[in-house]
């Protein structure tokens, strides 16, 4: 723990962000937020990593993340997403998706746009609807899609008021999380085990393809997919398995890994380096899964801004697809490491970008960890 700061905020932790660095910048990334579930009052929080001049005797960084402003969120932040430098997209468990807008001029945040009942049940019974919790969103400027407990898929636009397009019975179980695979096609996880995949080029409410986990049906509770290798997916469960699957061949996962003890709850590929990957967990635990090949060849990414550079190398692509692919991605070929040992409740949320990490707990805490690679 020695490379992370942590800062003690008050509140239990959902979802942690970093801002996307411009794609032609050369530094790390300087600002995070974060939502909040089960407090009185939950918020959305923007933070700066802290002061840069403070380094240590052996030059680490020192300084602890900095409140920069907040807002209140009504209801539990369930999931977050940057859309542009500066906006962020929040998932609410009322149903409703907002857009909040960064000023950074006055460091303050405001509602920039509101989906009030983008997730709702109806009772048959009554006129009335009640809030179905919207669990999942994901950005691809100017595009948003957002899935919820009531199975629905939605497509919204910034600046549009409507729903682009809605899949209303999309599921019959709860949609959990989301990704994109291509700029028109979604993946999408569910509580009965299943990956979907849906094309909206088409107009039929079906996905177009359907993977399962075999068996117990055990909930997937999260979803990434590998930046360069798109037909490369990792998902999380209930019972903390890490699952690698190949969208482009059968309906099962490729490699079924033991993990964690308890719920996995974000699994996430690096985004510029994706033979490392990183999950978190009810467990406590944050693990980081180096797959790649000799230790002391890793690329000099970490300097790199936007999400989808790499300077890994052809042959490196190569063993990097070898690795999460092969049928037997052994431990022995495979560094883990926890991130954060001796935490006893929940990691619930991370992201990574560059050289830097950051992640959320329910012992109010947050962490920063700006030389992952050291």
């Amino acid at each position: 723990m020695e490379d992370f700061s942590a800062k003690f905020v008050s509140q239990k932790i959902s979802k942690t962000r970093w801002r996307p660095v411009p794609a032609a910048a050369l530094q790390p990334p300087e600002l995070f937020a974060t939502g909040s579930w089960d407090n009185e009052e939950n918020k959305i929080s923007v933070w700066s990593v802290g002061d840069f001049g403070s380094l240590g005797p052996n030059g680490e960084y020192q300084g602890e993340p900095q409140l920069l402003c907040d807002i209140r969120h009504h209801g539990d932040v369930m999931d977050m997403q940057f859309f542009d430098q500066e906006r962020i997209v929040a998932a609410s468990s009322t149903g409703s998706v907002t857009i909040f807008r960064h000023h950074q001029n006055n460091q303050t945040l405001s509602v920039n746009q509101r989906w009030e009942r983008a997730h709702y049940h109806v009772d048959p019974d009554t006129p009335f609807y009640g809030g179905a919790s919207c669990t999942g969103v994901i950005c691809n400027n100017p595009e948003i899609v957002t899935v919820g407990e009531d199975g629905r898929i939605n497509l919204f636009r910034a600046d549009h008021r409507e729903a682009v397009r809605t899949i209303e019975n999309a599921d019959s179980s709860t949609l959990h999380a989301v990704t994109f695979l291509r700029t028109t096609e979604i993946l999408t996880v569910n509580s009965i085990g299943q990956l979907k995949i849906w094309d909206f080029r088409q107009q039929r409410n079906e996905p177009s393809q359907i993977f399962s986990l075999t068996g117990d049906r055990i909930p997937l509770h999260c979803v990434d997919r590998h930046p360069n290798q798109q037909h490369i997916v990792a998902t999380g469960g209930q019972d903390g398995m890490l699952s690698i699957w190949d969208v482009r061949q059968g309906s099962m996962p490729v490699s079924l890994l033991n993990a964690h003890e308890a719920e996995m709850w974000e699994v996430h590929f690096h985004p510029s380096n994706p033979d490392h990957l990183f999950t978190c967990s009810e467990d406590g635990s944050l693990w980081h899964w180096d797959t790649s090949t000799d230790v002391s060849e890793k690329p000099s990414f970490f300097h790199q801004g936007g999400r989808s550079t790499t300077l890994l190398s052809h042959t490196a692509n190569q063993s990097v697809i070898s690795a999460w692919l092969s049928n037997n991605p052994t431990k022995d070929r495979m560094e883990i490491t926890n991130l954060v040992p001796n935490q006893t409740l929940s990691v619930n949320s991370l992201d990574v970008l560059g050289p830097c990490l950051v992640c959320g707990t329910d012992a109010e805490a947050i962490y920063v960890n700006r030389h992952l690679f050291a």
